[in-house]
């Protein structure tokens, strides 16, 4: 059974409601399971507990704050159910190694400067690439307003996009030896803003040929229109033969896609796979050649 969908829900939930009050037994009822029982799934696919999400969120939210508000730090604090002003800033130095007040005083000049040296081009974007049908059509850079945890997530945008069926993607690209034989989970974060087609994570595994030996782009489960962060996963087997496997999101058509906290990781065999499977598409012989029967 794949709980992808009960967790994406769950985060909804939770992101949507970070400035209330959120206990693990009360998400697990939002859910419909028992607290442990949530609790084990929830750090199966995500990676972390509940508990620790709803904190980490929390804090990169407030962090935000600092730099693009006047808020003040108490009031940040309550705000995202903090008890105490200490107790915030005991909890924000664990993730930003500074307390809150220098946080906001140091990181603010040093976003300033950031922002004044734009991105002359996509290779400034350390290990990523543009492509797709279209890539001169959209934008990929790094954004450190909006972001999931730390301090900065990567986008992919439309600038002078045509049509819907123009697409790009924001990609990597490595050699398959160390996986091979093994089964691995492609997990990130995704948040969009008026995305008119599609998008997704994707991954392709490849042989010495170039052929396609697996492959997922979430065309079955897209994520369109506008979203709040939400965990999204691909499954692939890497076959012996495999040489090349590569990754993305995939942007298809007018919108913004964000990505934060991607990670890859080998899971066992009970873990079912995503793989699109092409196979099952063809047909046994040529049928209809004179277009005669209907369906």
């Amino acid at each position: 059974m794949s709980y992808s969908p009960i967790i994406q829900k769950t985060i909804e939930y939770i992101e949507q409601n970070l400035h209330e009050e959120l206990s693990l037994e009360s998400v697990a009822q939002f859910a419909g399971f028992s607290k442990y029982h949530y609790h084990r799934i929830f750090q199966k696919e995500v990676g972390v507990t509940a508990s620790e999400y709803i904190r980490y969120r929390r804090i990169a939210d407030s962090a935000n704050m600092l730099l693009y508000t006047d808020e003040k730090i108490i009031d940040i604090a309550f705000y995202y159910r903090f008890e105490t002003q200490e107790s915030f800033t005991r909890s924000f130095k664990k993730y930003y190694q500074l307390p809150p007040g220098q946080y906001r005083k140091i990181m603010s000049k040093l976003t300033i400067q950031r922002e004044e040296v734009k991105l002359k081009n996509e290779q400034l974007l350390k290990g990523w690439q543009l492509s797709g049908s279209h890539p001169f059509n959209y934008q990929m850079g790094i954004d450190r307003e909006i972001f999931h945890k730390g301090k900065a997530s990567g986008f992919l945008k439309s600038v002078t996009v045509q049509s819907q069926g123009e697409f790009a993607t924001m990609m990597q690209q490595f050699k398959a030896e160390k996986f091979l034989g093994k089964r691995i989970k492609l997990s990130g974060f995704i948040k969009t803003k008026d995305v008119g087609g599609f998008c997704g994570f994707w991954m392709r595994v490849d042989d010495a040929l170039g052929d396609v030996l697996q492959f997922d782009n979430m065309s079955d489960r897209p994520v369109v229109g506008n979203s709040e962060w939400n965990h999204y996963s691909i499954v692939l087997d890497v076959p012996e033969n495999s040489v090349v496997i590569a990754f993305g999101v995939l942007l298809s058509g007018n919108g913004q896609v964000w990505i934060d906290e991607l990670k890859f990781e080998e899971v066992d065999k009970e873990t079912p796979t995503t793989n699109i499977d092409f196979s099952a598409d063809l047909l046994d012989e040529p049928t209809n050649l004179s277009f005669e029967e209907w369906e």
